[in-house]
């Protein structure tokens, strides 16, 4: 799977994410698509590393868009830790 394939699945983790976990975020919309972008490489890269499970060449792989949201998930909710509420 090549860059522009893994950014458009870490646009579409993001919004998953998002909607898995409502509420404000810190950055907005912006912010939480590009940790969705982050989390698709994140959670490839656990998935292939850690837990020794390699990413799917295919778009379709369910592994490949578990991880993806997986890692949108794990950046998202650090980034809420670490960055709190600032949108009033």
């Amino acid at each position: 799977m090549g860059i522009v394939a893994w950014i458009v699945l870490g646009l579409i983790a993001g919004a998953v994410a998002k909607f898995l976990l409502p509420g404000r975020d810190p950055g907005g919309l912006i912010v939480t698509t590009l940790i969705g972008v982050a989390g698709s490489f994140v959670g490839g890269w656990i998935s292939s590393k850690v837990f020794d499970r390699p990413i799917s060449a295919h778009f379709f792989d369910l592994a490949t868009w578990g991880s993806a949201i997986g890692g949108a998930l794990v950046l998202l909710i650090l980034y809420r830790i670490f960055f709190g509420n600032s949108r009033s």
